[in-house]
């Protein structure tokens, strides 16, 4: 009998839940037959997934459709077939009951009625031509596109009848109020501020309400023009308001100041409203025109409600044009530049990459025009805001859509993308030929910079008209936030403004000339010769701040630039109630290309009413800023180099430490085997008998008390002082650790187990086990790959393994609180890969030439983004292994 060595014991191992499956192997032909039953049922498995995966697309595709037809469903708008020969409709019955006259179609019995969307022959007659029944279905698309441009309408009358009953909500009290004894307005301040809003919303309401049954009864000769027509020989109460608006906003406005209780209910900004939907009413006509046919009886009537609102318009324009004049730039003064660069505007929900420009007088948000032949780089002015108008939102009081998020996965793959690309490009520079294949790697190396540039920014900078209308930024830095609004504050005191339609063009077309940024700020449009930046650690040492004025609560935080944008790396503790803060805390901060280094100091916000941590809002006001210029020369000093940086008065003082990635990343035994740091693991475990370190169960426990919801834990710097006086106390065995921990500042605990795993002698995951984890990620079959990695991970040795599966169930935990502690389980894998993973300096691939600065450019780069994926897999499995000892512990 042939005995199957070893089959139970590895089918337990993959499959604990499941008994193996007896076999009677007692011949060659035997095993054979074994064979060819796994095959079948596999092929039968593969069978019934197909029949569900068909059905899946099925029911997929008819949801989509579905949903597709909600608004026809919803506005009670029948499927119709297209429309049969000798199908007739009363047209004329239709057009009379609408229409008064009727201007281009006459009744004639016997011969055909050209209507514009298809023609009625008499019943009986047929025209056999094929040209023509082409016309007819062309003209059907056409008219069945005018149905769903007036369901649209529709949709969008509701929304504005639903902002004009917002506003209109609070005034029959703030009426019946004003003849009490305690007003919360007066009367007159209530007619200003609602003026001529009840006869908008009577208009509209009425208007709705006529359009609603015409499109539930949808057919293609049905008319809806005189609706149109008859809306917008209204249009005179846009006028009043228009006139009044100015009024109106300031009148509000002063309320809700002198008035906390009217604040609370007013909603200001909905006053723009109306004057938004007059400029949109144009927009909508034109659209409803383009999708009708000349012939249509509708036609005459939209053209002449169109000219109506058109006139309407121009006479607005000529009424504000006098306005605008009047505030003339003062003589002998020009329009000057103060600043400009490329930033992402959020426009509906999508990212746009914009070039802003500030001038004395004026915010113009411009878009770079695609080249054509022959002509040169050319701008297209998006809007702009004169600063005397301008003011600044929050997401409290703006209107705004939430902020699209991008996963962390996506951008660190974009990182890896732009990496393996730039060492493709260098390798090609080091051939003599290339010419094409270095264009081709520079197009694409643009793409993956531009893509990450446009994608990674998520912190909102709203700005807003006189009139209401927002419009919001995103930029990855409060540093870059608060320098727009210092330098616009400043402009506002002194700036007056005028402009016109022609000045405005002139204005746009100079920017090709007066723009001070010319590229994106990406890597790839350095020169060659230019310093790519430091790649290691930087140890920062915050000292203390002087020149303040008066005691505050003052904190700091540090952010470095990294692929074309800054991130925040580290915080000081809140020092309390002092003039002379003293906080002599030391970071480590990972640098990947970054030649700049910036500080801002914070005034601490204790009113928690007022603090709102969504949408990258800070409450706590910046009382100073700067930013020094990583130097290579100074940094190359392995001693600590201080530096003072000056802001505002306030002058904070700082010492600095570089150590590169060849330095920073060696694992070093230690000398002392009676620690715990640089120990090997097992050592450890068998001198303390248990299964996992002490020091990963204290530091763990201690997280998992008060940690879990602390924002960016594992991920943001802890204070380097107290972590390496946990170190100390943990290789020295103090029995007090516990206390110690308990008085420390949580991301020094999460610091002090990095630095655990870091300093291992050996990565958890074993030098020799590291080529077999490299060539199991590497599989292109998802479940073969999880296979293998899995039962890699069961080959390692017992202290190894059980701490592992105890530090990913802790790090399960920390993930399950991701929408308070903002740490996924791919933010985790990104901070523990290279931690756990990366080999001991025999096996890895560092460049022995220590001179030598490593950059993303090198491969040995790519190798740790590598070693984040192999965690990662690990973290995403759902159904992870237990050993037997696991429980044990």
């Amino acid at each position: 009998m042939v005995e199957p060595v070893g089959f139970v014991e590895a089918w337990k191992a993959q499959f604990p839940e499941s008994d193996a499956p007896s076999m009677e192997l007692k011949s060659l032909g035997d095993i054979e037959q074994e064979l060819e039953k796994c095959k079948s049922s596999i092929r039968q498995l593969e069978l019934e997934e197909n029949k569900e995966r068909f059905q899946m697309i099925y029911l997929q595709t008819l949801l989509a459709k579905e949903r597709k037809a909600y608004d026809g469903q919803r506005w009670g708008i029948k499927r119709m077939s297209l429309m049969t020969i000798g199908d007739q409709s009363s047209f004329s019955d239709t057009q009379t009951s609408h229409i008064d006259e009727e201007p281009t179609v006459e009744e004639q019995p016997r011969e055909a009625v050209d209507t514009g969307s298809y023609k009625q022959y008499p019943e009986g007659e047929v025209d056999g031509s094929h040209s023509h029944t082409q016309t007819e279905l062309d003209q059907e698309k056409e008219l069945e596109m005018r149905k769903w441009v007036l369901s649209g309408i529709l949709a969008s009358e509701e929304t504005y009848l639903s902002h004009l009953g917002a506003i209109l909500l609070p005034m029959k009290p703030l009426r019946a109020a004003a003849t009490t004894s305690q007003p919360m307005l007066t009367i007159q301040q209530i007619e200003t501020i609602f003026f001529k809003v009840t006869e908008l919303h009577e208009i509209h309401n009425d208007f709705y309400n006529a359009l609603l049954p015409r499109v539930q009864e949808w057919c293609h000769n049905q008319c809806v023009g005189d609706l149109f027509q008859k809306l917008a020989s209204q249009l005179g109460v846009y006028r009043a308001f228009v006139d009044n608006y100015t009024v109106a906003v300031e009148t509000a406005d002063k309320c809700c100041q002198a008035n906390i209780q009217f604040a609370e209910i007013c909603q200001v900004s909905l006053l723009y409203k109306p004057v938004d939907r007059v400029t949109r009413s144009t927009l909508v006509l034109h659209d409803l025109l383009k999708h009708t046919p000349s012939s249509h009886p509708d036609y005459p009537l939209l053209q002449d409600a169109l000219r109506i609102s058109q006139n309407f318009l121009s006479s607005i324009n000529e009424e504000i044009t006098p306005r605008r004049q009047s505030m003339t730039v003062k003589k002998g003064e020009n329009r000057q530049l103060l600043r400009d660069c490329f930033m992402v505007e959020l426009v509906e929900g999508s990212r746009k990459l914009r070039h802003v420009f500030l001038f004395t007088d004026l915010l113009l948000c411009a878009k770079l025009k695609k080249q054509t032949a022959g002509k040169g780089q050319q701008y297209d002015c998006k809007w702009y805001i004169p600063l005397s108008d301008l003011t600044f939102q929050t997401i409290e009081d703006s209107e705004a859509t939430p902020i699209p998020q991008v996963q962390d996965e996506e951008i660190d793959a974009m990182k890896i993308r732009i990496s393996q690309i730039k060492n493709e490009l260098q390798r090609e520079k080091r051939t003599t030929k290339g010419g094409k294949a270095i264009e081709r790697l520079r197009k694409k190396l643009l793409e993956q910079e531009s893509l990450l540039l446009l994608m990674s920014p998520s912190m909102a900078f709203r700005v807003a008209n006189r009139n209401g209308k927002g419009f919001t930024f995103l930029i990855s830095s409060d540093y870059e936030r608060a320098e727009w609004k210092d330098i616009i504050r400043e402009q506002q005191k002194k700036c007056d403004f005028s402009l016109t339609s022609l000045e405005l063009q002139m204005l746009t077309n100079s920017c090709v000339k007066l723009q001070t940024v010319h590229t994106i700020p990406m890597t790839m449009n350095k020169e060659e010769d230019e310093s790519s930046g430091f790649y290691g650690f930087l140890n920062v040492i915050v000292h203390s701040a002087s020149g303040l004025q008066q005691s505050l609560n003052l904190y700091c935080t540090l952010e470095v630039d990294s692929f074309g944008y800054f991130v925040n790396k580290a915080k000081t503790r809140v020092y309390r109630d002092s003039t002379q803060p003293k906080w002599n805390e030391e970071f480590e901060i990972e640098l990947e290309g970054s030649q700049t280094l910036r500080l801002l100091c914070y005034e601490k916000c204790y009113n928690k009413a007022k603090q709102n941590k969504e949408d990258g809002e800070n409450t706590d006001r910046i009382m100073a800023k700067g930013q020094i210029q990583l130097d290579p020369q100074a940094l190359q000093s392995k001693d600590w180099q201080r530096t003072v940086i000056t802001m505002n008065g306030i002058e904070v003082k700082l010492s600095m430490k570089f150590t590169s990635r060849e330095f920073s990343l060696k694992r070093m035994p230690s000398r002392k085997q009676s620690g715990v740091f640089g120990v090997k693991i097992s050592v450890v475990t068998k001198r303390e008998r248990s299964k996992v370190p002490l020091i990963v169960k204290q530091c763990v426990e201690e997280i998992e008390r008060r940690g879990m919801e602390e924002v960016g834990i594992y991920r943001v710097s802890g204070v380097a002082t107290d972590i390496q006086a946990l170190k100390g106390a943990f290789d020295a065995n103090n029995k007090d650790v516990s206390v110690m921990m308990s008085e420390m500042d949580v991301n020094a605990i999460a610091g002090t187990l990095k630095l655990y795993f870091r300093e291992l002698p050996e990565p958890l995951f074993t030098d020799d086990l590291y080529p077999n984890f490299a060539g199991g990620i590497a599989l292109s079959d998802s479940v073969a790959k999880e296979s293998c990695m899995l039962n890699l991970l069961l080959s390692l040795p017992e202290p190894n393994l059980v701490t592992f599966l105890f530090l990913l169930d802790h790090l399960k935990r920390i993930a399950d609180n991701e929408s308070v502690n903002k740490m996924s389980f791919h933010n985790l894998a990104t901070v523990f890969g290279p931690t756990l993973l990366r080999p001991s300096e025999k096996d890895s691939k560092i460049p022995s030439n220590a001179t030598q600065p490593i950059t993303m450019n090198d491969s040995w780069s790519l190798e740790v983004m590598s070693q984040v994926l192999y965690l990662g897999l690990f973290f995403m499995v759902q159904a992870r292994p237990l050993s037997s000892s696991e429980g044990k512990s």
